[in-house]
Order: C-alpha cells, then sequence, then structure tokens
C-alpha cells in the first residue's frame, strides 16, 4: 500500500501469503460514503485470481504446513489473530468507517468485539472429537473421525465486514479448513488491512486465508463454481444467495447462507414503554438501517398506539446526523449510491400505498447534519402488513408502524412474511416472553432487548433469510464432515450382514 500523486490509497490482493496486483492490472476506486470522494483504489481481480486463490489453498490444505499442524497448533495461530485484533482494532474500525459509512461507535465496538471469536474458536480447535460406536456387528471395531471439509470461499457484504467475515473465518480455521475470502466490492479496504496487520503478522502459513476483491459476477462467482471449493459461505440478499446456493448445488458443495430480514420488533402494553422506545429506535437507526437484522416491522398493541408513536418521534427528532468518525454521530449515511436511490424509491412507494409519513420522508440535507448519501430517520403510520414497505426489505432507515390486537394477531402479523432471521418482544411477562419466542419463526427472538449478539450464541434465518448456522459451538459443523471407519478384529473379510451372530 502507498499514497499516489492523487492522494488515493493502493492496494493490493493477498493470494499464497503474497501480496500482489490483479493480473489483469485492472483496478477501481473506492469512494468515502460521507463524503462521496474516492480515497483509495482495489485491484479488479477476475476469474484467472479467483483460480490461482483457490489453487492456493488447495495447497495449503493438502500438503502445506496448515495440513500438518496439530488441532491445539491451530488454537495457538488463532490466539495470535485474536490478539493482533485487540492491537489493531481502533484503526481498523476507522478504515472501515471511511469505506461503509457507519457510525466509528458502532464499528469500534465490533473491531473489539471480534477477536472474542477466535478466542472462542482457538479453544474448540483441539476438542473436536469423533466417538466410538458400539455397531452391532461382531468382532468389529467402529468410530468415526471428524475432518475439515477442505477449500472454502467466502463472499461477504458492505455493511459489517470485518464482523461478518470473523464469523466465518475463526470456525473455518478451527476446523482446519482453508479460505479464499471476497468482500464486497465497495469495503475491500478493511479486509485488506486486516490481512496485512493480522493474518501476515500472525505467521499464519501461505495459501491459508486468502483474498481476491473485485465485483461478484467476474470474481465471486467462480470462487461459487471451483470444482476445488467444498463449502461456501455467503452473507448478502437473498436473490443473489438463491444464486450462489443454484450455483453450489450443481457440485454438490456444502453451503451456509445468511441473508435479508424484516423483522418485527413487537411492542405489548406491559411493556417498560421507555425502554421500548430506546429498543425500537436502536433497532433501526444505530446502523441506518443497514443491518440484515434491522427491527423494520414496529408492531405495537394498538392500546398503546398512539402514545408510543408520540414518544417514537420525539425520540427519533433528536437523532445526530453527521460525520461517521465522530463518536457522537448517531445516524450516518448510506453505504452505497444504489442503496441511497433503493431506500428513497421505497420511501415513495410507502407514500404511494397510503402510509402516513409521521418523520422525515427523504434526503437529509447539509443543515439537517447530513452529507452526500444521507436519509433522514424515516418513521410510517398507518402501515398495512400486506403493503410492500412491510414485506420486502429497505435497508435503510426507514421504519413501518404496524398496530396490531392481542398476542395472537401479533404472532399472525410476525409471521407473515417471506423473511425470518431476527425478532423482538417487548413485554415484563415471563409466560408471554416463552410463549412468543416459541411463536415466532424466526432464527433469533429478543426479549427486552434487540440485535444482541455472541460469539456463544448461533445466529441464523428461518425461511427466505438462509440456511445454516453461524456463531456457537454448531457454527463449526459446517466446516467439518463425518466419515466412518470400520475394522474388523475378527476372521475373514466376509460381509458383516451374512456373518453368523454372536449366541
Amino acid at each position: 500500500m502507498q499514497d499516489r500523486p492523487t492522494k488515493l490509497v493502493e492496494y493490493q490482493t493477498y493470494i499464497d501469503g503474497k501480496w500482489t496486483g490483479a493480473q489483469s492490472g485492472k483496478m477501481f476506486e473506492t469512494s468515502d460514503p460521507y463524503t462521496g470522494e474516492a480515497w483509495a483504489r482495489i485491484p479488479e481481480c477476475d476469474k484467472v485470481d479467483a483460480d490461482l486463490a483457490v489453487e492456493a489453498a488447495s495447497r495449503a490444505f493438502e500438503t502445506g504446513p496448515w495440513s500438518k499442524m496439530t488441532a491445539t497448533a491451530r488454537g495457538k495461530a488463532m490466539r495470535r489473530i485474536a490478539q493482533l485484533i485487540e492491537k489493531h482494532a481502533e484503526h481498523l474500525a476507522q478504515i472501515e468507517v471511511r469505506d461503509n459509512g457507519k457510525l466509528i461507535s458502532e464499528m469500534a465496538a465490533q473491531t473489539k468485539y471480534l477477536p472474542e471469536w477466535f478466542y472462542y474458536y482457538g479453544g474448540m480447535a483441539d476438542k473436536i472429537c469423533g466417538s466410538v460406536v458400539p455397531v452391532d456387528r461382531p468382532d468389529h471395531f467402529n468410530y468415526i473421525l471428524r475432518e475439515p471439509v477442505g477449500v472454502c470461499s467466502f463472499i461477504t457484504p458492505w455493511n459489517s465486514p470485518l464482523m461478518l467475515t470473523g464469523w466465518k473465518l475463526a470456525p473455518a480455521l478451527a476446523a482446519g479448513c482453508t479460505v479464499v475470502i471476497k468482500p464486497s466490492e465497495y469495503t475491500s479496504a478493511s479486509l485488506l488491512e486486516f490481512m496485512k496487520l493480522v493474518i501476515e503478522e500472525a505467521d499464519i502459513p501461505p495459501g491459508v486465508v486468502n483474498v481476491v476483491t473485485g465485483y461478484g459476477a467476474v470474481v465471486g462467482e467462480p470462487l461459487v463454481t471451483h470444482p476445488k471449493v467444498a463449502k461456501v459461505a455467503f452473507t448478502g440478499g437473498t436473490a443473489t444467495g438463491a444464486r450462489v446456493n443454484e450455483l453450489a448445488a450443481r457440485t454438490f458443495k456444502k453451503v451456509s447462507l445468511e441473508l435479508g430480514g424484516k423483522s418485527p420488533n413487537i411492542v405489548f402494553d406491559d411493556c417498560i414503554l421507555d425502554d421500548a422506545v430506546s429498543g425500537a429506535i436502536s433497532g433501526i437507526f444505530a446502523a441506518t438501517g443497514q443491518t440484515c437484522i434491522a427491527g423494520s416491522r414496529l408492531l405495537v398493541q394498538e392500546t398503546i398506539h398512539d402514545q408510543f408513536v408520540e414518544k417514537l418521534v420525539a425520540m427519533a427528532k433528536q437523532a445526530r446526523l453527521g460525520n461517521p468518525q465522530l463518536y457522537e454521530t448517531q445516524v450516518g449515511p448510506v453505504t452505497t449510491p444504489p442503496q441511497y436511490q433503493k431506500i428513497l424509491g421505497y420511501i415513495d412507494i410507502a407514500k404511494s400505498e397510503g402510509a402516513r409519513c409521521v418523520l422525515g420522508g427523504g434526503p437529509a440535507t447539509a443543515e439537517d447534519g447530513g452529507g452526500k448519501y444521507f436519509v433522514k430517520p424515516t418513521i410510517f403510520t398507518g402501515v398495512d402488513n400486506k403493503m410492500r414497505i412491510a414485506q420486502e426489505e429497505v435497508f435503510g432507515p426507514v421504519l413501518s408502524v404496524i398496530k396490531f390486537k392481542d398476542e395472537d394477531d401479533a404472532v399472525r402479523i410476525a409471521n407473515d412474511i417471506a423473511y425470518g432471521l431476527g425478532s423482538g418482544v417487548w413485554t415484563q411477562s415471563v409466560r408471554r416472553a416463552h410463549s412468543m419466542a416459541q411463536k415466532i419463526k424466526a432464527g433469533t427472538v429478543w426479549v427486552n432487548t434487540y440485535r444482541a449478539v455472541s460469539f456463544t450464541m448461533p445466529f441464523g434465518g428461518y425461511k427466505a433469510s438462509g440456511l445454516g448456522r453461524e456463531n456457537g459451538a454448531e457454527a463449526i459443523d459446517g466446516y467439518l464432515q463425518s466419515k466412518s471407519v470400520w475394522i474388523n478384529n475378527g476372521p475373514g473379510g466376509g460381509n458383516p450382514f451374512i456373518m453368523k451372530t454372536a449366541g
């Protein structure tokens, strides 16, 4: 990386332990969403680079030092990764903010928390156990081996690049896999910084972690279809996820997909009102709505609807828009120009559908504290769950408020959606908390909190929100496969199904 006369930072990609440009020599610019100005140049890789990265990962898995390393040694390597993330967390957060425009308060919290994934799975590396099975065949000793699947391709999004990469990378390394990562073309810089400051410094063997940058159809698709890739992990939109799943299925690859959401955040009339208002605000506006688990459908019991909306609008009006690099900023810009236009389009759709805009409803100007791609925090009331604004993922600071009558009505509305990723329930009733948790069709149910995640808890979706789980002990299963071993300790090598049974 070096400063050019144009003042743009110039990055290289990372393949087989070496820094290199794209084989074509092409590069593209990445822009700061707050200013709209280009600040870095990124290699524009293609299938040639993707193939080189997969071949490097394959060699590292089959014959490299990583393949010969004990599980305990892998765990130690992962602890080195964790320590280096801790060392560079603030710098990595600043790069993320410059690239994706999200708040420094949120990105710094993520990068400071990220080491825990590598400590957790690093500790799990030498706890991966097979088992001895008391098989129903005489004179046979049987056991099960748990082995890494092999080369994994990761395709990651622009909204939380390092955190969502870490969710995949930590269990994959613990399992003994090797990886090729393709970050979003909008937010490649932080991952390249991560490779330089963390992976390279941790002395991870060449080929174990590789990065190729560029556009999805050009470099991402070859990573899905390459015959030496055994597992694809994708985080992004549902339509693209379906395409990834279709391509991967042609060669029977393992797939995990973390896709879209339209999460219901449900407020009952026995809630602690101020807590629920704060939870509703942070659930949609803190990340500028650019999170798959955004509580974008706010279901409010009709008995407190008007009072709740009044408090909600009053609090949301106080949100401070501005420079995402400042810790006091509460709402930042939209990350990409296409997403900015998409959000404004959905605001127009909501108005045309008859939803009532009680806050925001358009671009935020400099007078509002905004910059190049800012949208005002927007709240719609009078929303019917059949409206597009309630059914389709906006991925922006737009909240749809929907009335409900009782618990059954809330469950009906909450589940009447194609997605099933997150959900929230605000109530003081222990019975209702457990009842709603069982009835809501979503991978996560938060009660009297929202958007909490942990390396210890599985995360993933129902229905169109994805396949598989990330985080928690079960995530590592996605990077392992089982091998059955049969050893005949008796005479001959006859067919066990026709052998004479004991007794």
